[in-house]
């Protein structure tokens, strides 16, 4: 299941896990050799006795490697300005199975951007999945809540999990279909 170009990590400390694809969580042990299979977006998919978990960014430390940084906003960014960061934010988030972040993959049906009190800012994402019963459908929006909230001035984020229009391929940018060898 790993290759070549997997990279062999001992865990630094007990991390917390989830199962991929049935987004279960789990925990694996201080001191076990894992391999990255995957680390895009400041996530990590790894290899560990015959089964892929996935580690969230924010336990990056347990891999040995640096968490990403809270995007840089501007104090006098305009609405545009923190919209691009906000879709910037968006395609970091990738899907543990598939290479391919979730804007490409045609997964954000909507994001708006409205100001609150205070210069703060309310997010709103529309979203679905590759596939109804998607286990790691839970884990994919808590990462568009997690990746949007660090943006400095978001307050509130909400996700919507819609399944109407279906997802299909075709919704897939043609960057990712020629990724996923789909032309």
């Amino acid at each position: 299941m790993f290759g070549q170009d997997s990279e062999p990590v001992t865990l630094k400390r007990d991390c917390d896990v989830i199962v991929v694809p049935d987004g279960i969580p789990d925990k694996i042990d201080k001191g076990a050799l894992v391999y990255i299979t995957q680390a895009m977006g400041g996530s990590f998919t790894i290899y560990f006795e015959g089964n892929l978990y996935r580690i969230s960014g924010s336990d990056a430390d347990a891999l040995g490697k640096e968490p990403i940084a809270p995007p840089e906003v501007s104090p006098g960014a305009s609405d545009a300005d923190f919209e691009a960061i906000a879709w910037d934010q968006l395609r970091t988030i990738y899907d543990p199975e598939i290479p391919i972040n979730i804007v490409e993959l045609g997964l954000i049906y909507d994001c708006r951007i409205s100001r609150m009190d205070n210069d703060q800012r309310y997010v709103y994402v529309e979203m679905t999945l590759t596939a109804p019963g998607c286990g790691m459908g839970e884990i994919l929006v808590e990462d568009v809540r997690e990746k949007l909230g660090i943006i400095p001035t978001v307050a509130k984020v909400d996700v919507e999990l819609v399944f109407d229009p279906p997802w299909s391929q075709s919704m897939m940018s043609e960057a990712a279909r020629l990724e996923a060898g789909l032309l």
